[in-house]
């Protein structure tokens, strides 16, 4: 959501503000701003719409001098979109200075109390509230800011990321945190404050992750205070070494970063499961399933909770549990989850999929299971994320920076730690034979070379893209391990096109979809020649009869629906439950080459953020 810089130090803040608020563009914002400390004022400057436009904004009209600085890019919530309610904000005395990502959920009684008390609002957002209620409590409790944001915010419900300075004492910042991810990047007498670690990359290797409920002073000259919010306790801040590098955040030649990452899966997936699978050695390495490995072998279910593109993922792996592991799954949003009262026991297993790792609906439905009892397991690309810390164990995916919003690499590396993880689970209870566990390793290793083959579909998917670029809507079909490919083809198009697109179980066709099939209809059929296929080429002549036109993706050398479909992209040869990893490949480009046609901006789509941090 809402991207969080700030700076202290010797170096000039403005530079690396901007660049870092750019390198959270992914995030998804609507508006940005900056303040900026040069040693007498506060120099103001914010914009609707993006961060190119504040630069050109700011570069003519404030002093871009300073070594203290803030920065922000905000996804509205309240208050539209506009300069006004784009952060940062002052507080009343011009004195404080505040950014935040989150939500003030009490923030009208606390305005309507400080209203009373003589303060004005020049915004509708809770974050101006908030900075003045800070204010006030520095002032009525005569307290250092520090344990001024720490009463302000025992007092306000909801979620935050903040970073607070005053200008009476310009050598300090002031940061808290819960809900919303907050990494503190420490470099030599110099400080980086940012949503995650992209900003400071070139500048430092060693953050600070913030706890939910931890607020932490940076001070020049000094090291990092933190405390808990609650109840003022010391916490002991844990330095981490980033493992992120510049160039991984780069473009790298490509157009977009969408594509770039569509590329990288290949490598992505490789990544993914090296060290981990020892094909050779008919071998699958996981700490955090080895180390409790009778939570899973013993487990009445698995309850799998994800939002967006890691829920389908979670779908895939519904088949793949209870096919190669024989556990009962259930897939659950984990928006829905958290609020409807489930039936949950300490014989359970939830494993929450989240790429950032810091989905606020997924958190809230870990600490859910937790609190009934259950074991927790989670996978997550980010190092350090909230999920990481939270849940009891874990698998990290290891697919390197994900910038494009509609995630892709997040996708297959995600079904790849699935998947190793219910062939261990098979193995080890006994549900297959050595025969079919070592094929399914060799299978799972040939991969990687798999999807690279599946990207030279690419020019003929862009001619494809350019046929069916002005379609008002799309469908997408599929079934078995496929039916989840098929809605996350249809999210992709969606997403990035602004497409109206619908994925649906192929056989459900029948039960009202087909009422939309005509000339004007290009429906997308996964066809690999496994499991259902001849019902699969059922539908595909029952759509042909009414006129839709048909996509097909297919296993290499069919012949059948070949001469069925208007367009067809072939895929490698592989085990059935491996099809999700290559039949998506050819969705994701065909949704990135019809949006880059209608010139949609695809790595910031519109309305979208790349983490959803709060409800």
């Amino acid at each position: 959501m809402c991207g969080i810089v700030g700076y202290i130090g010797h170096r000039d803040a403005y530079p690396i503000i901007v660049k870092g608020l750019q390198r959270l563009e992914y995030r998804g914002y609507d508006s940005a701003g900056i303040a900026l400390y040069d040693g007498t004022s506060i120099n103001l400057s914010k914009t609707k719409g993006k961060v190119e436009d504040l630069k050109n904004k700011a570069e003519k009209g404030i002093s871009l001098t300073g070594n203290l600085g803030v920065g922000h890019t905000r996804w509205a919530t309240h208050g539209v979109p506009n300069d006004v309610n784009s952060h940062p904000h002052y507080s009343n005395s011009g004195d404080l200075v505040i950014i935040h990502n989150g939500i003030i959920e009490n923030y009208e009684s606390i305005k309507k109390e400080l209203t009373k008390r003589g303060y004005t609002f020049k915004s509708d957002t809770d974050t101006e509230v908030l900075v003045n209620l800070i204010e006030e409590v520095k002032k009525t409790e005569e307290v250092k800011l520090g344990q001024a944001v720490q009463i302000a915010l025992n007092q306000v419900v909801g979620a935050y990321a903040i970073a607070v300075f005053d200008k009476q004492k310009p050598d300090e910042i002031v940061v808290a945190k819960l809900g919303s991810p907050l990494a503190i990047g420490i470099g030599e007498n110099e400080f980086f404050i940012a949503s995650d670690a992209s900003p400071f990359i070139e500048f430092t290797n060693n953050a600070v992750y913030l706890e939910d409920q931890e607020m932490a002073i940076v001070r020049l000259g000094k090291e990092i205070k933190l405390r808990k919010i609650k109840d003022d306790a010391i916490a002991y801040p844990k330095i981490l070494e980033l493992q992120l590098n510049l160039e991984q955040i780069e473009k790298g030649g490509y157009d977009h970063f969408m594509l770039k990452e569509i590329y990288e899966q290949p490598h992505a997936i490789l990544d993914t499961y090296r060290g981990r699978l020892l094909a050779d050695q008919g071998i699958i390495r996981m700490a955090g399933i080895d180390q409790h490995l009778e939570k899973f072998v013993n487990a009445n279910r698995i309850i799998i909770v994800a939002c967006g593109t890691s829920w389908h993922a979670g779908l895939v792996a519904e088949y793949i549990f209870e096919d190669l592991a024989r556990i009962p799954v259930e897939v659950e949003y984990a928006s829905e989850f958290r609020y409807r009262n489930p039936v949950i026991t300490d014989k359970d297993v939830l494993i929450a999929i989240s790429q950032s790792g810091e989905t606020a609906d997924t958190l809230a439905a870990i600490k859910l299971a937790k609190e009934k009892g259950a074991f927790v397991f989670g996978v997550c690309n980010v190092v350090g994320s909230s999920i990481a810390r939270e849940t009891d164990a874990g698998a990290y995916t290891h697919a390197g920076p994900e910038i494009g919003v509609a995630s892709t690499k997040a996708f297959t590396t995600q079904i790849t730690i699935l998947t190793l993880m219910a062939l261990k689970l098979g193995k080890e209870k006994g549900e297959f034979s050595e025969s079919k566990f070592h094929e399914y390793l060799a299978e799972l290793e040939n991969i990687p070379a798999k999807v690279q083959i599946a990207l030279e579909s690419n020019p003929l998917i862009e001619i494809i893209a350019d046929v069916y670029k002005d379609s008002s809507n799309c469908l997408y079909l599929g079934r078995g391990y496929n039916f989840p490919v098929a809605l996350e083809g249809a999210l992709k198009l969606k997403e990035i096109s602004y497409i109206h697109a619908e994925g649906y179980p192929a056989a459900e066709m029948k039960h009202g979809p087909i009422a939309l099939i005509d000339e004007q209809m290009p429906v997308i059929v996964i066809a690999t020649n496994k499991g259902h296929y001849e019902k699969v080429v059922s539908n595909i002549q029952e759509i042909k009869s009414r006129k839709g036109m048909i996509i097909a993706v297919v296993t290499e050398g069919d012949e059948q629906v070949t001469e069925l479909a208007d367009h067809v992209v072939e895929i490698p040869e592989t085990i059935e439950s491996l099809t999700p990893l290559l039949t998506t490949i050819p969705l994701q480009l065909l949704s990135y080459h019809i949006a880059v046609m209608r010139n949609c901006n695809v790595d910031q789509p519109r309305n979208l953020a790349k983490s959803v941090t709060v409800e």
